[in-house]
């Protein structure tokens, strides 16, 4: 399973710059027992904006990377072999259920589809996890919040949210910041000077007009954090954006030579 990095009370709040009010919507959604929705392309900020929001609540948090292979069972618990006997583990959903802590379901849409049948009693005013297995009924401890996120532009047919299930949270929508605070958002990740990680913003905004065209995503704040810290440790500027900002994007060797194009006209 490859789950679940987990914030505990008290931790330092990872540093997030907010593009709006999201924070104080994060907060009356907890506050009133609401689930929540982030909807955004990959690696706008989705993921630290929950950290950030987990250690500023003083709230365990776990997440939950999902895939195609991801079950219910892998959420809610499995019997396992232990000492000889069999034993019931929790999943982490039903660890932060049991302790109120934040459940961040990232990439929702990549799980099974027995997944959201799961979280569905979670999402109402019962805010119960039935446990078929167990034959328990677990209500949800004070301080219990699902979170959940997923990219709209990048599902196909075969990959959304049902509207039934889409309507059972509150949502929010992410994007990139604007490029002053994605500067700065960058310069404090990577300890690169503001004067030199602008070039990257400029070149990373380029890259985001070509989603749809030569590309099927832009290039992420996370990947331009990335090639700020390679030239921040030494690594030439060409050498950083190629391994980066290029190669992530695509295996077409014909885009790849476009890009790389875009960059020297940014660059010089």
């Amino acid at each position: 399973m490859n789950m679940s990095s987990t914030y505990l009370n008290g931790a330092t709040a990872p540093f997030y710059l907010p593009q709006g009010d999201e924070c104080e919507v994060f907060q009356a959604a907890y506050a009133n027992k609401l689930p929540l929705l982030l909807k955004g392309p990959t690696g706008c900020g989705k993921t630290r904006f929950v950290a950030h929001m987990a250690a500023r609540l003083g709230r365990r948090l776990y997440t939950v990377a999902c895939h195609d292979d991801l079950t219910a069972a892998d959420l809610v618990g499995r019997y396992l072999l232990k000492g000889g006997e069999t034993a019931w583990v929790d999943g982490p959903l039903t660890r932060a259920v049991r302790e109120g802590a934040i459940c961040y379901l990232d990439e929702v849409v990549e799980a099974r589809k027995d997944v959201t049948v799961v979280v569905h009693p979670l999402t109402d005013d019962r805010r119960i996890l039935p446990i078929d297995r167990t034959g328990e009924e677990i209500e949800a401890a004070p301080g219990f919040m699902l979170v959940a996120s997923y990219n709209p532009g990048y599902q196909n047919i075969l990959k959304t949210l049902k509207p039934s299930t889409r309507q059972r949270f509150l949502s929010l929508e992410f994007d990139f910041p604007s490029p002053d605070r994605e500067t700065e958002i960058i310069a404090d990740e990577s300890g690169l000077s503001r004067n030199r990680v602008k070039q990257l913003v400029r070149l990373a905004v380029k890259l985001r007009g070509l989603k749809g065209q030569d590309l099927e995503e832009g290039v992420s704040t996370r990947l331009v954090v990335y090639a700020a810290t390679l030239i921040s440790t030494g690594m030439p500027v060409d050498r950083a954006v190629r391994t980066a900002m290029i190669e992530p994007l695509t295996e077409d060797d014909d885009v790849k030579r476009g890009l790389l194009d875009l960059v020297t006209a940014v660059f010089g």
